[in-house]
């Protein structure tokens, strides 16, 4: 039980505002010490120089850089400009904007701080000006900023597709649908809200110094851009031209060369961005390295052997499974962050989706077949749309 203590612990100082990649490290030290003695840390430089090595979590430093640089571009400010006077004439027309841009950015960005940071700076001023419930901006900003964890290139799926030892590019493809699906689903939601309340998204007021086509040509022409570096991004994966590490380079390019084109370029702006880059990047790192010794200190403990033996024993096989699954996510997220979920969490749920028969990528669509037959799909990401929606 000496793991499940320590995940408690964990869970108790985090709540309490200790830094979590301090919290989880700092734990997995005592009880290691406690548990098996010093001697169980010998293996901790082995553990980071792998980090240190591996190739696929480049892509997260470079996917970073392109996000920092489109969001000093101003591109969510012109993309929710156009897209407003698209949809304004609607009731929650300035909301689904709003999602739309969401979504474009997530695509553009992939780092849901950026999205989210975005979004509220730019388009909760503007719709709490046109009288919009306090409650429907706010959580309208949060589920489009949200989408940076889904929409690819994400970089939860780069940190899965290493946890799983899954091809990123394949994960890449397998949250398009969904995303696009969570997507129509917060339009749909909008929509009936402003349906039964009319007076929680009131539409706005048509700006008659633009005819619609002047409306929709500025629109297209702040939409071009950031979708064609998408294009080429996902693209250049999703056809094997580029690896997902190559390919967030060649964004990082691209999103210099937009800076360019929205006149935002200057190398202190390169500058700027490339010390926010190395920021978040150690960030990530280091809650990277405090989940490897916790996770570490926990399987050493035998905690992963008993949590296995217990969640085999649910009733309903693999839909208890995923039930739970799912459920201990969400519940996880009001707590930690999606990092600590994908390295400590994870690991422990993977080897045992595997024994049940559910297949790792979601690469048809089938139905839960029995165990072995490993025709069902995806549990990264069913782990990255929990986390999304949490």
């Amino acid at each position: 039980m000496i793991g499940m203590i320590m995940f408690g612990v964990a869970l108790v100082m985090l709540m309490f505002g200790f830094p979590v990649a301090f919290t989880f490290g700092g734990v997995a030290l005592f009880f290691g010490i406690f548990a098996e003695g010093m001697d169980l840390f010998a293996f901790m430089p082995y553990r980071i120089m792998s980090v240190m090595q591996n190739t696929v979590l480049m892509a997260v430093p470079l996917f970073i850089f392109m996000g920092v640089v489109l969001q000093r571009t101003r591109l969510a400010e012109q993309l929710l400009t156009s897209m407003g006077r698209l949809f304004g004439g609607l009731p929650g027309g300035l909301a689904i904007s709003t999602i739309l841009v969401g979504a474009l950015l997530a695509a553009s960005t992939g780092v849901v701080g950026a999205s989210v940071v975005a979004m509220g700076l730019i388009s909760l001023p503007v719709m709490l000006a046109h009288k919009y419930d306090t409650r429907l901006a706010t959580g309208t900003i949060c589920a489009s900023g949200t989408l940076g964890q889904i929409v690819p290139p994400s970089i939860i799926l780069i940190i899965l597709g290493d946890v799983l030892g899954l091809p990123v590019g394949n994960l890449f493809k397998a949250a398009v649908g969904p995303g696009v699906v969570l997507i129509g689903l917060y339009i749909v939601y909008i929509l009936i809200m402003t349906r039964l309340k009319p007076q929680t998204a009131p539409a706005m007021p048509k700006d008659d110094t633009l005819s619609r086509g002047q409306e929709v040509r500025a629109a297209l022409l702040a939409i071009i851009p950031p979708l064609a570096l998408i294009i080429v991004v996902l693209g250049s994966i999703f056809t094997g031209v580029a690896t997902p590490t190559e390919s967030s380079a060649l964004g990082g390019i691209g999103a210099v060369f937009l800076a360019i084109i929205y006149r935002q370029f200057s190398f202190k702006m390169v500058w700027d961005a490339a010390r926010d880059t190395v920021s978040v990047t150690a960030m990530v790192f280091a809650i990277l390295i405090g989940a490897t010794a916790f996770s570490m200190v926990f399987s050493y403990t035998g905690g992963d052997y008993l949590l296995e033996e217990w969640l085999l024993m649910l009733p309903g096989e693999q839909w208890g499974f995923i039930i739970l699954a799912m459920l201990v996510i969400l519940i996880l997220g009001f707590f930690i962050d999606f990092v600590e979920i994908s390295f400590i969490i994870v690991p422990i749920l993977a080897p045992i989706a595997e024994a049940l028969g559910i297949n790792m990528v979601w690469d048809e669509l089938h139905l839960l077949t029995p165990p072995g037959s490993g025709q069902w799909s995806d549990p990264g990401f069913l782990f990255a749309s929990s986390a999304c929606e949490t």
